[in-house]
């Protein structure tokens, strides 16, 4: 049996994690090592373990960094009282958090001038969902299902508000926001989708996917919501699927008897690990490599002041 890779397109790399990752790299070429990052910079291992390398220092707590040091945040953003205390303590901060996730915050920080309370939909504990709920000292409310929903409690009805967690299931997300409307017919959602341009991309590219292989493979870390997602979708739609760090975890099993492999990897996942479970699948039998049509895209987010390069 001749058996094929299939690659989903688009995949890896977003703008927001590019940029992130550059922000990094930048600030050590500046201003040299330690460069103090306050969370993982994206959740991808292969990506903190060369930025690690690199002179990065990763940290959860402003506690960890000394006095003088030159700090980033990291893509999924981060609550108010960290901004407060960076800049209390005096640290040198570069902001990493993804314009899509700042869009958000700026939305909330809009509509609670104008007296909104706000239902987020999102995964508790994730950092993304921490800084958004953190940009108020109250006043929004975490459903992670249909089930929430019902629990929810506001403390008016007429002002409520409706955001989302950038990474999650399209689907999911979209299930979870018609409960919301059916509970609060007033509620006022996005004027766009707060799920970003990368995850719905990803998350179109496996549907389109799935539906011509045998098996999928995602790229991507544990901690990466927008790969579990992928991982998700694809079983959800009936196809076999598997997520791996690196091509190390690739089980030669899962193969047996496949003809069409999928492959596809997270926003936080480099083109490189990709490279290397392609030839590893091939190292058990795959003998060609075939990519899909899809999305091309060209969005770009410009890096902060003092991190620019000069024109």
């Amino acid at each position: 049996m001749t058996q094929e890779i299939v690659l989903a397109e688009p995949r890896g790399f977003c703008a927001g994690v590019d940029r992130a990752i550059e922000i990094v790299e930048r600030a050590l070429q500046k201003f040299g090592s330690p460069v103090y990052v306050r969370h993982e910079i994206v959740h991808n291992t292969y990506v903190v373990n060369d930025l690690k390398a690199k002179g990065a220092i990763f940290i959860e707590e402003l506690n960890d960094v000394p006095a003088g040091a030159t700090l980033v945040f990291s893509a999924h953003g981060v609550p108010k009282s960290v901004e407060r205390e960076a800049e209390q303590r005096g640290f040198r901060v570069f902001d990493a958090t993804c314009p899509l996730v700042t869009k958000v915050h700026v939305e909330v920080a809009k509509l609670h001038k104008e007296g909104f309370e706000f239902i987020m939909i999102g995964h508790k504990g994730h950092p993304e969902v921490e800084g958004t709920m953190g940009q108020l000292d109250g006043g929004i409310h975490l459903v992670e299902d249909v089930v929430d929903v019902a629990r929810l409690r506001p403390l008016q009805t007429e002002k409520l508000a409706v955001v989302t967690q950038t990474t999650l299931s399209v689907d999911d997300a979209a299930d979870i926001a018609a409960a919301v409307k059916v509970r609060f017919p007033k509620v006022r959602e996005p004027k766009q989708q707060d799920i970003c341009y990368a995850t719905q991309n990803r998350q179109d590219a496996v549907k389109l996917l799935s539906s011509q292989v045998d098996v999928v493979i995602v790229v991507g870390s544990p901690t990466s919501s927008n790969s579990n997602r992928l991982r998700e979708l694809a079983r959800k739609l009936g196809t076999a699927s598997y997520m791996v760090d690196n091509a190390a975890e690739l089980q030669p099993d899962w193969f047996l008897g496949r003809q069409r492999v999928g492959l596809t990897a997270g926003a936080s996942a480099p083109e490189v690990l990709v490279t290397a479970v392609i030839e590893r699948i091939k190292a058990l039998g795959a003998v060609s490599v075939r990519k899909l049509n899809g999305i091309e895209e060209t969005v770009k987010f410009p890096l902060p002041k003092g991190l620019r390069s000069e024109v």
